[in-house]
């Protein structure tokens, strides 16, 4: 038995690894090809057989991340979108469920069923959404941040309806209440655990790697214990608990960095076994499932663009946020296998759930990785979404001089502008940050609201009269953009570029830029030049260390914390 676990497991990973690496040549997503590998390995060829152990490593792959996720969350850099992200996130889910339901109880569906469908389709997921931001260095953004607050209210609700629809025949507003009662209990035990338990345990335990690493995956497990068997919730709810728990201690880095490895693996069987659940479906549930599609791919992302931009954002983070989200959640197919085996739903439903899951999940991979595309191709169609985004205090004419242009605020921003101050130049600044623009509006400094890779902002700023242009988000495309308009208006102007890579840093050069800023090399050699600077000089290097103590805690009551060094992000502003 031992024997044929160990090589179905093998030939999972050996097939999704081939797949991956064929995918990787081809420079296409990864979570596809994992797809593709579980559906020959499964439908087509039948080589693996046992399901209950494949589903149960599954589990194990979204507990694993969704620990990692709790692990990198960081709720002060959330709460500029926390409002937003929980009105968003809850209009959302009703919206889609709305439809939903009206739309299949139209076609005939018992009012259950048809609230199943349209609980399914509600949620978006979180495991392949954070899988495919954290590879792209997205998660610090602006769109990553409103997109992880909104999956996280999602998740939320998600936790009431598998509540609510396990006992949906004795369903009463006590019920409601005693699951909102559950999330409070295993909520307070991470907090108490944070703050009695943890800082002694972790204190004697980190000076050993390996002790580390088990204690956090302890946590990880006695967390997902609690939830599942005294709580009755899922072990992904535990796990992402666990993690959040874990998340402001000293240690979180070198745990998530063990960890990684983990739930890689684990999530590899996770969408190997989606591609293993697809069973086939008549020709009339091809139609049903068409509808449902274009619910999720096309009605869900369109009532987040629209949540979004009511809410001030821009039409580009508007329209990133809602696209990244068109897929249904692994939280869906937990509701769905929960439905089938209450007997709430049908077979066929829950393959068409399965099928759906699988469709839109790969569909999201191709989507996010050419998304800035696809938002050129609906540009004009979205820029009646900016009427409702804010508007800046100065409203620039053509005969306006600034000496520098500075696009992107925040952290590297925010050093520039304290500089050019005290060099007394005249300064304006773009930013697509609605809370940005509103702290800038109030310290008198010129501001738009607005995104650089957009022709018209660029056009009401009189580049002609700029003698120096500085983009601080490594955005390649912004750069680009930015590098041509400016050219074509002033060639005597000096460019500052980012990049996070040395690639894109030798193609911003080749463009045009004067200097392109590289975070990463720049911090090394700031510390070279402190190090020649004060040599042997403990004197002088305390005055500094007093200076640059005082600089952080200026930034850290800001809001500028710095993004975790294992996964650096996109700075946009």
């Amino acid at each position: 038995m031992l024997g044929n676990i160990f090589f179905e497991i093998g030939i999972i990973i050996v097939v999704a690894t081939l797949f991956g690496f064929i995918a990787k040549m081809l420079r296409q997503p990864l979570i596809p090809a994992y797809v593709l590998a579980g559906l020959l390995i499964g439908p087509v060829f039948s080589l693996v057989s046992n399901q209950s152990i494949i589903s149960t490593l599954s589990e194990m792959g979204i507990a694993f991340l969704l620990f990692i996720v709790g692990l990198e969350l960081n709720f002060k850099k959330l709460k500029s979108v926390g409002f937003m992200s929980a009105i968003g996130g809850t209009v959302q889910c009703l919206i889609v469920f709305v439809i939903s339901f009206a739309l299949v109880s139209m076609l005939g569906f018992a009012t259950l069923e048809a609230s199943y469908i349209g609980i399914i389709l509600a949620f978006s997921s979180t495991m392949v959404v954070i899988k495919i931001l954290s590879d792209r260095k997205e998660l610090d953004t602006l769109h990553g941040r409103i997109i992880i607050g909104i999956l996280l209210m999602q998740d939320f609700i998600a936790i009431l309806a598998l509540s609510v629809l396990g006992n949906i025949d004795g369903f009463n507003l006590a019920l409601l209440i005693a699951a909102i009662g559950k999330v409070f209990v295993l909520c307070s035990t991470a907090w108490l655990a944070n703050k009695l338990v943890y800082p002694w345990f972790f204190k004697h335990s980190a000076s050993i790697p390996e002790l580390l690493f088990l204690g956090a995956v302890t946590v990880c497990f006695l967390f997902s214990f609690l939830s599942v068997w005294v709580l009755g919730f899922s072990v992904s709810i535990g796990a992402f608990i666990a993690g959040i728990s874990l998340a402001n201690l000293p240690y979180n880095f070198e745990i998530i960095s063990r960890v990684k490895s983990i739930r890689d693996f684990f999530s590899t069987i996770f969408f190997a076994s989606l591609g293993m659940s697809i069973l086939p479906i008549t020709q009339e549930q091809i139609w049903l499932l068409i509808l449902l599609f274009v619910i999720v791919t096309i009605i869900k992302p369109i009532a987040i663009l629209c949540i979004t931009a009511f809410f001030g954002y821009k039409k580009r983070i508007a329209f990133l946020s809602g696209i990244s989200l068109g897929q249904t959640s692994e939280f869906s197919l937990i509701i769905a296998t929960q439905g089938l085996l209450l007997g709430h739903v049908s077979e066929s439903i829950f393959s068409i759930s399965v099928i759906l899951a699988v469709l839109t999940m790969m569909g999201t991979s191709y989507m996010i990785k050419y998304e800035y595309h696809v938002y050129s191709i609906l540009k004009g169609m979205l820029s009646r979404f900016d009427n409702f985004s804010v508007n800046s205090k100065y409203e620039l004419v053509k005969n306006h001089k600034y000496d520098v242009l500075l696009v992107g605020y925040d952290r590297i921003g925010y050093s520039i502008v304290k500089k050019l101050h005290i060099m007394k130049k005249k300064l304006l600044v773009i930013d697509y940050n609605p809370e940005v623009i509103k702290k800038l509006i109030s310290e008198g400094i010129h501001c738009i609201y607005g995104d650089i890779s957009d022709h018209e902002i660029l056009e009401r700023v009189n580049l002609g009269k700029t003698s120096m242009v500085i983009c601080t988000s490594p955005d390649k495309v912004a750069n680009s953009v930015l590098i041509k308009k400016s050219r074509e208006q002033n060639r005597n102007i000096v460019i500052f570029t980012t990049a996070y890579t040395v690639e894109d840093a030798l193609e911003l050069y080749e463009e045009g830029a004067d200097y392109v800023i590289l975070p990463h090399f720049l911090s090394g050699e700031h510390a070279s030049i402190l190090i020649e600077k004060f040599g042997n000089d403990s004197g002088k290097l305390t005055r500094h260390k007093i200076n640059h103590i005082a600089e952080l805690r200026s930034r850290h009551k800001l809001g500028h914390l710095h993004p975790q060094h294992h996964n650096e992000t996109r700075l946009h502003g």
